[in-house]
């Protein structure tokens, strides 16, 4: 199917190391879920996987280092999205639109893709962990930045850029705990749900956005 697409064919050593990669990351996930982020340890995650401690610190160094993953494919996407959006948008305006289209996209995604399950999945250990909050909002130049910076044509060092991803990270960081603190075992939350608090936690920044320079 691969060379169908035009893709090179895996040989079997590269397929052997991408499943032990995603059992490791489908055990984190697991883990996470039922005992929370901070509680879950490497060699938990090995022994679910039912790999050796040693054989997880070839894939990451650290049980960090798949919640980076994770975050990681949440944002490949996302910069997927961004790098089709019109260039005379303004960049809020732009990424608000790649996150919407990114979110609509995984209730449809075919086998393999960033489902809906999986970025709730992702969206709920992100939320549950202090680390993972601030984790998500530490400027990396992850491929969002690096859209970003091709839009404004510059580099992902420049100041705006990371201006740009720490204001961008607080607010979803906002919307996604106002979530979690409003949801409900009986009404579990969906895709939707998130796009809802998204656009009042959008619109909200959007008026005190729109008072900048006003006279005090």
């Amino acid at each position: 199917m691969a060379e169908a697409r035009g893709e090179p064919a895996l040989g079997l050593r590269e397929r052997k190391k991408r499943r032990t990669r995603a059992t490791l990351i489908d055990a984190a996930m697991g883990l996470c879920e039922r005992q929370g982020f901070d509680r879950t340890t490497v060699d938990q995650i090995a022994a679910t996987a039912d790999v050796s401690p040693r054989t997880f610190s070839r894939y990451f160094a650290t049980k960090d280092a798949i919640a980076i993953a994770l975050l990681n494919e949440v944002l490949a996407k996302t910069a997927t999205e961004l790098a089709s959006q019109p260039l005379e948008l303004g960049s809020f305006e732009a990424l608000r639109r790649a996150y919407l289209a990114m979110a609509q996209a995984t209730k449809l995604a075919p086998a393999g893709a960033l489902s809906a399950d999986r970025l709730l999945q992702i969206l709920r250990i992100t939320v549950s962990s202090a680390a993972l909050r601030q984790s998500a909002v530490e400027y990396r130049g992850n491929a969002v930045d690096a859209v970003m910076a091709q839009r404004l044509g510059t580099s992902i060092d420049d100041r705006r850029v990371k201006l740009l991803a720490a204001v961008w990270g607080a607010l979803l960081i906002t919307a996604v705990r106002d979530l979690a603190e409003d949801g409900t075992a009986a009404a579990p939350v969906s895709v939707d749900d998130v796009i809802d608090a998204f656009e009042a936690t959008y619109a909200d920044f959007a008026g005190e956005m729109a008072g900048l320079g006003q006279p005090v």
